[in-house]
Order: C-alpha cells, then sequence, then structure tokens
C-alpha cells in the first residue's frame, strides 16, 4: 500500500465516520455515535500500526540488526 492510498483510506473513514456521527447525533443515539466513532479511530490505528511495523522491519534491514 503506498502512502497516498492509505491517506485516502484514513480520510474516507474518516468521512464516513463524520457522516454516521452526525446522523447518530441527530436521531438522539448518542452512545451508538460514540462507539461508532471509537470503530473508526480503532480501525485507522491498525491500519497505521501496519505501516509502523513495515517501517520499523525496512530499518532493520537497511542497518543490518
Amino acid at each position: 500500500m503506498t502512502g497516498v492510498d492509505l491517506i485516502f483510506k484514513v480520510a474516507a473513514i474518516g468521512i464516513l465516520v463524520a457522516v454516521l456521527n452526525q446522523l447518530l447525533v441527530r436521531s438522539g443515539r448518542e452512545d451508538q455515535a460514540m462507539l461508532t466513532t471509537i470503530a473508526g479511530l480503532i480501525v485507522v490505528l491498525l491500519m497505521i500500526i501496519e505501516q509502523i511495523s513495515y517501517l520499523f522491519e525496512t530499518i532493520k534491514t537497511v542497518f543490518n540488526l
């Protein structure tokens, strides 16, 4: 996955979560809106953790660690 793909995926998830959050808040379901926001955050963090892991593997390979 390239950097641009990652940025677009994170942006798409952010937009989707924001829309869902607004819909749920306006319908009086604040608890579900909060859970949706937390779920979106966890998904994005998992995507970023995967890339950070790849970065560390690359650094270990470059420096022969």
